[in-house]
């Protein structure tokens, strides 16, 4: 048996079904050694709770040795398992279990990869890691595309990224149901982004670019205002065009890539881009 499991004895049990079981989840193992089934499961279930620590605690119970405690559960037979939390029972197993129902039984219990991914891009924003978020955040929403917190997170980090477009078409997803102050903030948010995405500076920018269609400098000025204010789509479109049209142009190349490096990993902005300058210099 794996040493992730804890033996429980008359000693240990309140410190564990009373006290521990309000930190974690506690779930509590019978066998006896004259029933192979009942060693079986506990011996699967220990494994298949390896790493899992952190969420659920595992104890066993012998039959034999502690009758006190089986008749505290009301055991009427092995195999049998229970789950609890702060003190009350609050699921089990009994009889003998295949791996599948096993999985079955602890995966309800368990947090999912998408729970894990979700809570390391919460962390990545509250560090200011916007880009290390992104990456995080959109394999969480592979893996639950209908999730709104997940989906919340995602605005964000769009928001954030200057895809405004993305954000208002995922905003446009969100349940009525689950449109709560949470939701009100991000479309706030998505509002503000789209009155920075035009600011008077742009405006100018632009305006004298009409005018003067062939400023090369002109140009680099706007595509740096577009970064500015995460248009980064915009200013790659004029930064690309410049090189594509003069391959020596080395300050347009140079701010091409530094918006190219400012993009999240797997961005698929940046691959596009990339793919572009690449097949541009070979």
């Amino acid at each position: 048996m794996s040493n992730v499991a804890v033996a429980m004895t008359m000693d240990n049990f309140q410190k564990i079904v009373l006290e521990d079981s309000k930190e974690k989840l506690v779930l509590v193992t019978f066998w006896a050694e004259q029933v192979p089934e009942s060693v079986e499961l506990r011996d699967k279930l220990s494994n298949r709770l390896m790493g899992a620590e952190e969420h659920i605690l595992l104890t066993t119970v012998d039959c034999q040795a502690e009758q006190q405690i089986a008749m505290q559960f009301g055991i009427q037979g092995v195999p049998t398992a229970v789950l609890v939390k702060d003190g009350q029972p609050i699921d089990g197993v009994s009889g003998p279990q295949t791996d599948e129902s096993i999985e079955e039984f602890v995966g309800k219990h368990l947090p999912k990869l998408e729970d894990e991914l979700l809570s390391q891009a919460k962390m990545c924003l509250a560090e200011n890691d916007v880009n290390q978020a992104f990456g995080v955040i959109t394999q969480a929403h592979q893996l639950a595309p209908e999730r709104a917190d997940i989906k919340f997170v995602l605005i964000d980090v769009y928001l954030q990224t200057g895809k405004t477009s993305e954000a208002e078409a995922l905003l446009s997803t969100i349940k009525m149901v689950d449109q709560d102050s949470t939701y009100a903030a991000l479309v706030a948010k998505l509002e503000l982004a789209n009155e920075a995405a035009d600011s008077p500076e742009i405006k100018a920018l632009e305006q004298s670019l009409e005018q003067q269609p062939d400023n090369i400098e002109l140009k680099r000025k706007l595509a740096a205002q577009y970064n500015q204010v995460n248009r980064n789509e915009d200013a790659l479109a004029i930064l690309f065009r410049l090189v594509q049209q003069d391959a020596s142009d080395a300050d347009s190349k140079q701010l091409l890539l530094d918006v190219l490096k400012a993009l999240p990993d797997g961005d698929p902005l940046a691959t596009k881009y990339r793919r572009k300058l690449y097949t541009l210099m070979y």
